[in-house]
């Protein structure tokens, strides 16, 4: 999947075997990025992602978010130390891949009632990364200069945890766009048991905040296309009674 800007196709338009066009290339192409320059970015171009947030589709057009940024050097360094001693104290009762047999034979009865509560927070791969930040060995944060933090409005229509992935999913592919890497974040949650900064940030009904975005310049620059599974995609393009075909999507 590779592309030449010289061969974009314009926008607007469509024909079998085109090449992608400058909104599809920026889709292909965007990166979670996990290492930053310490420069953040301009006031003027954080101001451009959120615009694009604001201006995100939400059910009801009922726009359930806050935008805060943080760009202090200080306050960054005490929001990860914070999550670091979060992750450190729950890797203590539930990370049972560590210390001795009699350690690690309780531990892991507790881990298994635990996922069984918060199964998608506990996935193998957060449990890893949690269980690597406990360990000093990976940054939660990234080290990103800046944190754009996705507040989510309760009181929105439907779904509002669906419109904020569709607002900061708007603001990480104009990141892109502009030059900036970025990366979801959500263990920004592990901030959240501190009382400190839930009064900080105004994060108390009708408010929550599961997710943020590390957004800066990136070091090194690493964008591409990478591997992505292949999706079976059920047709229903036939009659009522008759069976979808299936075609396999991506190689």
């Amino acid at each position: 999947m590779n592309v030449k800007t010289s061969s974009l196709s314009p926008l607007g338009v469509y024909h079998e075997g085109m090449e992608w066009n400058a909104v599809e290339k920026v889709i292909y192409e965007r990166r979670s990025i996990r290492g930053f320059k310490k420069e953040p970015l301009s006031d003027g171009m954080i101001r451009r992602i959120l615009e694009s947030g604001r201006f995100s589709p939400s059910a009801g057009n009922m726009q359930p978010w806050r935008f805060i940024v943080i760009k202090s050097p200080e306050m960054l360094a005490e929001l990860e130390k914070d999550a670091v001693k979060m992750a450190k104290f729950f890797m203590f009762f539930i990370d049972y891949t560590r210390g001795g047999a009699i350690r690690r034979l309780l531990t892991k009865q507790l881990a298994k009632l635990s996922i069984r509560f918060m199964p998608n927070e506990l996935h193998v791969v957060p449990f890893a990364l949690l269980s690597q930040i406990a360990q000093g060995k990976t940054k939660v944060f990234h080290g990103a200069p800046t944190l754009i933090l996705l507040v989510e409005d309760k009181r929105g229509v439907s779904c509002p945890a669906t419109d904020i992935g569709i607002c900061g999913q708007n603001m990480v592919l104009t990141a892109h766009s502009l030059g900036a890497g970025t990366c979801w974040i959500g263990l920004i949650k592990l901030c959240m048991y501190y009382p400190k900064w839930r009064k900080k940030f105004g994060i108390k009904y009708p408010y929550a905040l599961n997710n943020c975005l590390a957004v800066g310049w990136q070091k090194p620059k690493a964008d591409g296309p990478v591997p992505r599974e292949a999706q079976i995609v059920e047709w229903y393009d036939r009659g009522l009674h008759d069976a979808p075909r299936t075609e396999k999507q991506g190689g």
